[in-house]
C-alpha cells in the first residue's frame, strides 16, 4: 500500500479512534460501539458513536490524571509505555465495574460508563480513589 494513501485512510478512521482500543484489542473487555478496522496490517478500533467516544475519552482523561501516583509518575504528559497504558485503562475498567457493582468481569465498555454516568453523574462525582486503589489490588497483566 501506497505511504501516502495508507495515510489519508489513517486519518479518517482515526478521528474516532477507541481511547480504549489497547483493552479492547487484547480481549480485557467488549464494547458495543466498537468496530475493528484493518488498514495495511495494522488493527484499529473507531468507534461507532459521537456521544460513546465523548464519554470514553473523558473517563480515560480522567483516568491519567488520577493513575499518575499508582503508575509511579509525577504527571502523565505524553503517550505511556504499553504496560503502564494496559494498567491505566484495564485496571481503570475494573475498578469502575467494581465500585458500580460489586463484580470485576467487564462486558461492555459503553454499557459500563453509561450506568456511571447515571449513577455519579458529573466525572467529578466518580470515586477515582476507590477505582484506582482496586485497580492497583486486582489488575494483573497477561
Amino acid at each position: 500500500m501506497d505511504e501516502l494513501v495508507f495515510r489519508q485512510m489513517l486519518d479518517e478512521v482515526s478521528a474516532r479512534s477507541c481511547p480504549f482500543a489497547k483493552t479492547i484489542l487484547t480481549r480485557g473487555a467488549g464494547c458495543s460501539m466498537a468496530v475493528k478496522r484493518n488498514i495495511a496490517e495494522r488493527e484499529l478500533v473507531v468507534c461507532n458513536n459521537q456521544n460513546s467516544h465523548e464519554r470514553c475519552v473523558a473517563f480515560r482523561d480522567l483516568l491519567r490524571n488520577n493513575f499518575t501516583f499508582a503508575l509511579g509518575q509525577l504527571h502523565i504528559d505524553g503517550p505511556l509505555p504499553h504496560a503502564k497504558e494496559m494498567r491505566m485503562q484495564c485496571g481503570g475498567l475494573i475498578g469502575l465495574q467494581f465500585v458500580l457493582d460489586g463484580t470485576d468481569e467487564i462486558a461492555d465498555i459503553d454499557e459500563l460508563l453509561m450506568l456511571a454516568q447515571q449513577k455519579f453523574g458529573a466525572l467529578a462525582g466518580y470515586p477515582c480513589s476507590q477505582i484506582v486503589q482496586f485497580a492497583n489490588a486486582h489488575y494483573k497483566p497477561r
